[in-house]
Formats: C-alpha cells, sequence, structure tokens
C-alpha cells in the first residue's frame, strides 16, 4: 500500500521529531561513552537505539513514552556496563575482548589471523588504507575489540610499540 492516511503521516512527523529529540538530549546527557562503539556491547546498544527509534517511529503499537523508556533503558544498561568495567576488571574481562596482533614487523601471525577468521588479503588492504605502501614499513596490525584493524607505522625507534602493551600475543617478540 503506498497510502494509508494523512494521520498515519503526521504521527510519524510528531513521534519521529519527538522520539528523536528525546534520544539526543538522553546521549547529550549521558556522555560521549555511550555511543563510543569501543567494543561489542557498545555496538550493540547503539544498533538497539537506532532499532528502537525506527520502531518508535514506525509502530502505531508502540507509544512514544515506551520508546523513550527504551531509549533510557538501553542508556542506562550502557553506563552500568561501563561504570562496572572501569571499576572491577573481572567484570570488565567478562564483557570485553582484548585486542589481537594479527601482524608484527613483517611477519603475519597466521594463528591469530585463524582465531579471529582474518585472511592475510585482509591484513594487506588494512595496510593499503593506512597508506603505507609497504608490509615492511608497518610494526604491527591489531584487530581492535571494535573489530577495527589499526595499523601502526614503523618508527625504527626503540621502544617505539608500546602502544601494544595490552594487545595478545604481543609479547617481547610478537608471538
Amino acid at each position: 500500500m503506498f497510502f494509508d492516511s494523512w494521520f498515519a503521516l503526521l504521527r510519524v512527523v510528531v513521534v519521529g521529531t519527538l522520539a528523536y529529540t528525546a534520544l539526543v538530549v538522553l546521549l547529550r546527557t549521558s556522555g560521549k561513552r555511550t555511543l563510543a562503539k569501543l567494543n561489542a556491547f557498545d555496538l550493540v546498544v547503539t544498533v538497539a537505539l537506532g532499532s528502537t527509534l525506527a520502531t518508535v517511529i514506525l509502530s502505531k503499537s508502540v507509544v512514544l513514552l515506551e520508546g523513550v523508556v527504551a531509549f533510557l533503558l538501553l542508556v542506562s544498561l550502557q553506563y552500568l556496563v561501563a561504570w562496572l568495567s572501569v571499576r572491577w576488571p573481572r567484570f570488565s574481562d567478562l564483557v570485553k575482548s582484548e585486542p589481537t596482533l594479527l601482524f608484527h614487523r613483517g611477519r603475519f601471525l597466521d594463528t591469530a589471523l585463524r582465531a579471529q577468521r582474518l585472511t592475510r588479503a585482509e591484513i594487506l588492504a588494512a595496510i593499503r588504507s593506512a597508506g603505507a605502501a609497504s608490509a615492511e614499513h608497518v610494526a604491527a596490525v591489531v584487530l581492535e575489540t571494535d573489530g577495527t584493524l589499526s595499523v601502526i607505522r614503523d618508527t625504527n625507534a626503540a621502544g617505539g610499540t608500546s602502544s601494544l602493551a595490552d594487545v595478545h600475543g604481543a609479547g617481547s617478540d610478537g608471538r
């Protein structure tokens, strides 16, 4: 069906505007971390907020106040998980993964690549995207907790890879 009623269109405009405004206010008051996408849990909250907004706007069976309460619930749960993660490392270990070293000083770490279900071609693509002409000019490639690939250029300086301190597999020799 292409058109139901003018009232249905008006409802989408009014409820959509109010729901969007409520979500923006809630996100601004909850802080930048709410949409940071630092790990899988953060990504789930971001997707859930978008899905909830769409449902509130398009579903006649969900009233605006229910949608706002759902926004509040999602943001509160994300805040609680982040708060607990900062204060208790064991809780953090439960909800967050750790970054994984995939390439180190010219060597592909095949065991890590298999474990993370990535290919050498994907690592080379990340290296190219970072603007490195050669893999030999790259100190490391890390799969971050949010699923992105970080490329660390080789600085040829002693201790030049201190950013790898919390990365799984980044021992003194990168194993």
